[in-house]
């Protein structure tokens, strides 16, 4: 009976894990570049009575054997890299990525970190910089006299000055990719830190060696599904309420145990 107290408690605690995620995941429906998290679980260590394959008698097999399991864990959440739905901006400096890898950021401290928000703007200077302020790596600058900058499926970036028909180039934006974007440390902000899990980034121009290329006037918005979190949702308020019960039951088992003689 106490076995089962324990065990349905964690099944309780990875279902309220799963909520957490999907919670997460709904808060972030409309947040440009998220990528949604998925739950991964495992179940705990087994306690052996008896062995499968263990003899019951001479010249007789135990075919089966009678294991006990301990409950479940919560083992990962794991970023899913599906692509998310284009918005068409018309706004010169919203770029989405078709296709895999990142946005390189500079982080003040001189930290690389990776995002997939592509709704970029202009800081005093006229640096090409995120939301927060923080540069593109390498560094994009657009004159203070250009009248319209384009930015080409390969990453380059032209603008037409004053009085100059002719466009300049002025840069290239290039992508990161990484062998396993999963392992990916999630730092908030739309960023990504490298780990030892992703491996190195693969730095290039859009459109070579496996990365995707990039769209001018146009944002990736976030892969989460309303309707399949919500799916989730329910089905991990379900899970935990059969867990709660398990736990009435067993109580309600050691009590009527506690009540003999």
């Amino acid at each position: 009976m106490i076995r089962a107290l324990s065990t349905a408690a964690t099944g309780m605690e990875a279902q309220q894990q799963r909520i957490d995620i999907t919670a997460n995941n709904l808060a972030n429906v409309n947040t440009t570049g998220f990528k949604k998290s998925r739950a991964s679980f495992q179940d705990l260590l087994y306690q052996t009575v008896r062995a499968p394959g263990t003899s019951a008698a001479q010249g007789v097999q135990v075919p089966t054997g009678l294991q006990i399991g301990q409950g479940v864990r919560t083992v990962s959440s794991q970023k899913i890299y599906t692509g998310g739905d284009f918005a068409q901006t018309g706004n010169q400096l919203d770029i989405a990525i078709e296709g895999g890898g990142f946005f390189q950021v500079s982080l003040p401290g001189g930290e690389l970190v990776y995002s997939r928000a592509g709704n970029m703007t202009l800081n005093s200077e006229g640096q090409v910089v995120t939301q927060d302020g923080y540069p593109l790596e390498p560094a994009v600058s657009i004159p203070q006299d250009a009248t319209s900058v384009t930015i080409g499926s390969d990453g380059t970036v032209s603008v037409i000055q004053a009085g100059q028909p002719a466009a300049t180039e002025v840069g290239q934006i290039q992508l990161a990719g990484f062998l396993n974007p999963a392992g990916l440390d999630s730092i908030g902000r739309n960023f990504y830190r490298q780990t030892s899990a992703s491996g190195d980034p693969q730095v290039g121009p859009p459109g070579i060696q496996g990365l995707g290329t990039l769209s001018q006037g146009s944002l990736e918005m976030s892969n989460v599904k309303v309707v399949e979190e919500m799916i989730s949702l329910i089905s991990s308020q379900r899970a935990y309420e059969v867990n709660s019960k398990v736990i009435k039951a067993a109580d309600e088992m050691l009590q009527t145990t506690s009540n003999v003689g």
